[in-house]
C-alpha cells in the first residue's frame, strides 16, 4: 500500500523576501530548491519553491488584498502545520528575529505544538511529536 504524501501547498504573500526569511529561520535545512518570475495573469510576480527534496511551499508575490485573521469564520487556510524535531528552538529562533509566538498548541503526552505568525498574517503551527506511536501521537 502506498502512502499518500503532500508535497506542496502555493501561497500568495504581500512580501514574498520576509514569508520566505520566516520560513528559513524556522526550518534552517529547508532552502530555495527553484525561483523566478512569471506573468500571472498580467502581472509580474516573483516566486520561489522553498523545502527540502520531497516537499516544499510554493511561494508567490502578488498579494493585495488583507489577509484573514485566524479566528474568523472565513473560507481560507488558517495555518499551515510543519513538523520539526523540537519546537522550542524554533519558537526561540523566531522570537529572536521578532516573530512572536502567537500561542502555545495543545500538548499531549506525545505531542506540543507552537504557533507563530509570519508576514502578512499567515499562521504557521510547529508541531513536535515525541513518539513515534501513532495512537499517542494521534490523542487529541
Amino acid at each position: 500500500m502506498s502512502r499518500i504524501t503532500l508535497e506542496h501547498v502555493n501561497l500568495t504573500v504581500t512580501d514574498l523576501p520576509a514569508t520566505l526569511r520566516f520560513i528559513q529561520l524556522a526550518l534552517p535545512d529547508w532552502r530555495v530548491r527553484g525561483s523566478g518570475q512569471m506573468d500571472w495573469f498580467g502581472k509580474t510576480i516573483d516566486w520561489c519553491h522553498v523545502g527540502d527534496d520531497h516537499s516544499y511551499l510554493a511561494l508567490q508575490s502578488g498579494g493585495e488584498t488583507d489577509p484573514i485573521a485566524w479566528q474568523s469564520h472565513h473560507t481560507a487556510v488558517k495555518h499551515i502545520g510543519l513538523v520539526v524535531p523540537d519546537v522550542a528552538q524554533v519558537v526561540e529562533r523566531l522570537g529572536a528575529a521578532g516573530f512572536a509566538l502567537d500561542h502555545w498548541g495543545g500538548t499531549g503526552a506525545a505531542r506540543r505544538s507552537a504557533y507563530v505568525m509570519a508576514p502578512g498574517a499567515l499562521q504557521f503551527e510547529f508541531v513536535q511529536y515525541d513518539s513515534e506511536e501513532v495512537a499517542l501521537r494521534n490523542d487529541y
